[in-house]
């Protein structure tokens, strides 16, 4: 049952990194974003995805921790972009 809920934590969570990332492409701004935030986010699922190996408990949840861990690169990826972009514009 307690995995049952990681499931919806970790997916829901997932959920939003797309809009984020759709969002980041369209604005071509880091207006209004944190890096330290996405950085910090990046550090909770790999400490999430270490947990998963280092307890043994390697199971379909694992595939969401990395799916997330890569979205929210993508996104840090778009948000490093969009302060260059910015710094360009000044």
């Amino acid at each position: 049952m307690a995995e049952l809920f990681e499931v919806f934590m970790v997916v829901l969570f997932g959920l939003s990194w797309p809009l984020n990332i759709i969002k980041s492409i369209k604005s071509r701004t880091a207006k209004g974003r944190s890096i330290f935030f996405v950085i910090c986010v990046m550090i909770g699922y790999l400490c999430g995805i270490i947990s998963k190996i280092l307890s043994g408990t390697i199971t379909y949840v694992f595939i969401f921790y990395c799916l997330n861990l890569v979205m929210v690169g993508i996104d840090l990826a778009f948000l490093l972009r969009n302060i260059k972009l910015d710094k360009s514009l000044v």
